[in-house]
């Protein structure tokens, strides 16, 4: 049940997904005091990082310092990729994640995230430049492949090993489905076999049930949560209590879960100010109020209100309805 990450132990093995936009901090916090194994912070450009352009701190504000917190970085660029893990380092970092996963055109078409895929070399050589730039355990987040045709993540896995990769997370699909289709868990099985460090599944895994296939189709170390947990940060703990036997979280209803939702309201705010705050976070409102069953005209008050006084009062109207609970 628990896996060795370099020369951290990781229980349990349910791992937060970075998403852009949302692991921020305020969110990834959430999910941590419910129990994750690790959590990743959103992707951040490595030059952008290093030449600390306007608004990359408050996208990635990355933990430094915290514990079973990692640190995703993305680029084409041996340059900037080293000197982002140094200063990833510097600033008390654990781990750093490279990602090779995103299939954003605007990430793909700088020859960064997924687009590395075609590119097994050069992908190499900036794998290598990170691990010899520190000291701390890197790991990588990657597809099948770029297409169907170049399914050659057990190939590039096992070079990354050998490079001196510490963990490899894969996502079941290729770069040109995007997130459309089945994730195809059975494939990760074969990135599983061709390495011996820690593989962790990820796509489509959302509840416990989907918790449990993925693990028995793919054979890995464990699993990440990404979509799963919008709207529900207590579900990476819910699939750890089920498969992995952690205390069950106790999954608030009624005004205990107004008030969650009001403290992450407050500290998206808080985080990011004002303006930008209450625009951030209507998408989290958005996702919660998916869970309880309020009328249209409500949700609708909620995401388009800019008023903290009255966001707060539509929010406990909403969970006060008789039929307001959370999703399964």
């Amino acid at each position: 049940m628990t896996f060795v990450l370099g020369n951290q132990s990781v229980f349990p093995p349910v791992l937060l997904a970075p998403l852009a936009g949302i692991t921020d901090v305020p969110f990834r916090n959430l999910v941590q005091s419910f129990g994750a194994g690790l959590v990743v912070s959103e992707m951040v450009a490595s030059h952008e990082m290093v030449q600390k352009k306007p608004g990359v701190r408050e996208r990635a504000e990355l933990g430094f310092g915290i514990e079973s917190t990692s640190v995703q970085i993305a680029g084409c660029d041996a340059y900037w990729m080293a000197e982002a893990a140094r200063m990833i380092e510097a600033n008390g970092a654990k781990i750093i994640d490279i990602n090779m996963g995103c299939p954003a055109k605007k990430v793909t078409s700088g020859q960064s995230g997924s687009a590395l895929m075609r590119t097994p070399d050069f992908a190499l050589e900036l794998i290598e430049a990170v691990v010899q730039a520190t000291s701390l355990d890197v790991t990588l987040k990657m597809r099948l492949g770029w297409d169907d045709h170049t399914l050659n993540a057990p190939e590039i896995a096992k070079r990354a090993e050998a490079a001196g990769v510490r963990m490899i997370t894969v996502h079941g699909r290729t770069r040109c489905q995007f997130y459309k289709g089945a994730a195809d868990w059975q494939a990760i099985g074969h990135v599983k076999r061709a390495v011996s460090i820690p593989v962790i599944a990820n796509g489509d895994i959302v509840d416990v049930a989907t918790a449990r296939q993925a693990l028995q189709q793919s054979g890995a170390d464990g699993i990440m949560v990404g979509r799963g947990a919008q709207g529900a940060p207590w579900r990476l703990a819910e699939i750890s209590a089920a498969i992995y036997g952690t205390a069950q979280p106790v999954i608030p209803k009624g005004s205990d879960l107004a008030q969650l939702i009001l403290r992450h309201h407050q500290e998206i705010v808080d985080f990011y100010g004002s303006t930008f705050g209450l625009k951030n976070a209507r998408k989290h409102l958005g996702w919660y109020l998916d869970g309880l069953d309020v009328a249209p005209d409500l949700r609708q008050s909620v995401l388009r209100s800019f008023d903290l006084a009255e966001i707060q009062a539509l929010i406990w109207r909403a969970v006060e309805t008789p039929s307001a609970g959370v999703a399964a």
